[in-house]
């Protein structure tokens, strides 16, 4: 399976990130804003914004002389030891639930792995359940929002391949079955625009997913909402978007 080259480009806020991450990393003793703004050549307002995001969840730390050295979450993520996939999941569901309270919807994190979609992580509430999966995610990424995030990030073979595989069965009335009808929309999807569902695979819910490709493996973080709530869908996904770069530094790092 290849992933289409625009589809690998990472956010720009995340590969700024690991910059300043670098640059702390190789100051044992500290380093000022004034010093990372030197190294890494960002403009002070956007390091300013980096360095809050990047203190709330636990990357850096400000001593005392107001330099900042690296923190827990950087020590423990940036490990290669037994407890560091733990630690992932662990960061990664604080960073779900923080969006999900955000952006009052259910949120997912989701991955394509040897051939299928699959849910890795979710983070719910009573106020914002997740979708019932009356029929396996894996056998409707046509239908899903998730799914077809993830078909974006494809080449054409590898959506082939997924599709000899998995039929297009109809769902309701607003599934799309025609195969030359999702390739067309697969292949002019925006990397940039989140992809929608529309009740294509449950009536009565509306979802919305947008890309985090870490390396070679096509992801993506969704959220869904309640038809009744479908006037708040897209701006909650670029609300997603927007604040998805903590989710990607967890799995890049």
């Amino acid at each position: 399976m290849a992933l289409k080259p625009e589809s690998t480009a990472p956010f720009h806020s995340v590969r700024h990130a690991l910059r300043v991450l670098e640059v702390v990393s190789h100051h044992a003793g500290g380093v000022t804003d004034a010093g990372i703004a030197r190294e890494t050549g960002l403009p002070p307002a956007h390091l300013a914004q980096l360095l809050r995001m990047l203190r709330r969840e636990g990357y850096v730390e400000q001593v005392s002389d107001g330099a900042y050295v690296g923190g827990a979450s950087l020590s423990l993520l940036g490990s290669s030891g037994p407890d560091r996939q733990t630690a992932v999941e662990h960061k990664l569901q604080k960073s779900l639930a923080a969006l999900r309270d955000s952006v009052g919807a259910a949120i997912y994190l989701s991955r394509y792995i040897d051939g299928e979609v699959r849910i890795t992580q979710y983070a719910d509430s009573p106020g914002t359940p997740k979708v019932n999966e009356w029929v396996d995610f894996r056998s409707a990424a046509h239908a899903l929002a998730v799914g077809k995030c993830l078909l974006t990030q494809l080449d054409h073979d590898g959506r082939r391949d997924h599709f000899s595989r998995h039929k297009t069965v109809r769902f309701t009335s607003r599934t799309t079955t025609s195969e030359k009808v999702l390739f067309r929309k697969l292949e002019s999807q925006p990397a940039t625009v989140p992809v929608l569902d529309l009740q294509e695979y449950a009536i009565g819910t509306v979802c919305a997913a947008v890309p985090i490709t870490a390396g070679r493996s096509a992801g993506c973080l969704a959220l869904s909402l309640p038809l009744e709530h479908a006037h708040r869908l897209r701006q909650a996904a670029y609300t997603l978007n927007r604040e998805a770069a903590p989710v990607l530094l967890s799995l890049t790092i």
